[in-house]
């Protein structure tokens, strides 16, 4: 204090403006500065060399690119000489449309509040060793993900806009963002989840949530059941693929099926991301190969025949880095072989 008071004496004595109010001012902006670049520091830490998830680093190095419109024409590009006979005269070419596009420029625009995003980071930070980021995105309401568009779904599945069926199965179903688009063609809308923050979501949409153990017990069949960018992530996907299909209303019960590609299947053990138990091989190189391949060879050894396939973005909001991530899906129409 005196030295503060010699300080501000003298610059009186010399007819300066005492400056305390400008250096609170300063002194407040340089520390904001210093959070800030610290917490991006930490940000791009986690998610990038650190990152402990093969999904979120696959996305995080597509995501690096620029956005520009030739990238746009790459998330749909699929080249159909080079897919299987049996598969590519069911292949259905989609692009970008409103609601894609719509999807997009929320999670430019959000990816811009920088108080809100600061906060997001700094709970993940906190929190990320000891709970799923799925669990993490429940209870920030952030990180929805994008499939396809309500037009791209009626277009796979042939059905007009009234369409109406008895049941939807939905499983992992997240915080119900895909489980709306197709919900609305159905009576009865049931789901799975296994993350609690997720699961409070999907009730205050008035879904029917079952037990992830129960859904192919209940006693009744569904007229479709989507297993969207799960087949990768689940311990048995052989044994989860004939359940869906004796699940299904015999005839016409159908399964909508969103795999990513390339397929680099690992499950979520206690923070760790382990091997899955029952191994799922998929063959080749390109897009088109392994969409062959799973066509061919998994899918018909299940009991599955290809009524039509597409290939779109799977995308997720973004955060601090990036405006929204995007990975490469393949997604299948599929019916039971009779």
């Amino acid at each position: 204090m005196v030295f503060a008071s010699r300080i501000s004496r003298r610059q009186h004595v010399a007819g300066e403006a005492p400056p305390p109010l400008q250096m609170r001012t300063l002194l407040f902006g340089a520390w904001l500065v210093f959070c800030v670049s610290v917490l991006l520091a930490a940000r791009r830490m986690w998610s990038g060399k650190y990152v402990r998830s093969p999904l979120a680093r696959a996305a995080l190095m597509v995501s690096n690119a620029e956005f520009t419109g030739h990238e746009v024409q790459e998330w749909y590009r699929c080249c159909p000489d080079m897919l299987g006979e049996t598969v590519r005269p069911l292949f259905v070419q989609s692009q970008l449309d409103t609601d894609t596009e719509a999807f997009l420029q929320r999670s430019v625009e959000k990816s811009g509040w920088l108080f809100t995003q600061l906060y997001h980071s700094l709970f993940s930070t906190i929190f990320s060793p000891i709970v799923s980021r799925t669990s993490i995105n429940g209870f920030l309401g952030r990180g929805s993900m994008f499939v396809f568009s309500r037009d791209q779904f009626q277009r796979l599945l042939q059905i007009d806009p009234g369409w109406k069926g008895e049941r939807l199965l939905d499983l992992g179903a997240g915080d119900g963002g895909v489980t709306d688009i197709m919900g609305s063609h159905f009576r009865e809308v049931y789901a799975t989840e296994v993350s609690p923050p997720m699961k409070w979501q999907l009730q205050r949409k008035n879904y029917r949530l079952l037990e992830i153990d129960e859904w192919h017990s209940t006693g009744f069949q569904y007229d479709l059941i989507s297993c969207l960018n799960l087949l990768d992530r689940c311990d048995e996907p052989l044994k989860l693929l004939q359940d869906i299909k004796n699940a299904l209303v015999p005839g016409s019960g159908r399964l909508i099926l969103a795999v990513v590609l390339p397929f680099q299947p690992y499950v979520e053990t206690g923070g760790k991301w382990l091997r899955p138990k029952e191994q799922l091989q998929v063959k080749g190189k390109t897009w088109e190969e392994q969409v062959t391949n799973l066509s061919d060879e998994v899918f018909q050894k299940i009991g599955f025949e290809v009524e039509a396939v597409t290939r779109l973005p799977y995308l997720c909001e973004g955060d601090m880095n990036q405006d929204y991530y995007v990975l490469d899906d393949a997604v299948f129409v599929l019916r039971p072989q009779e």
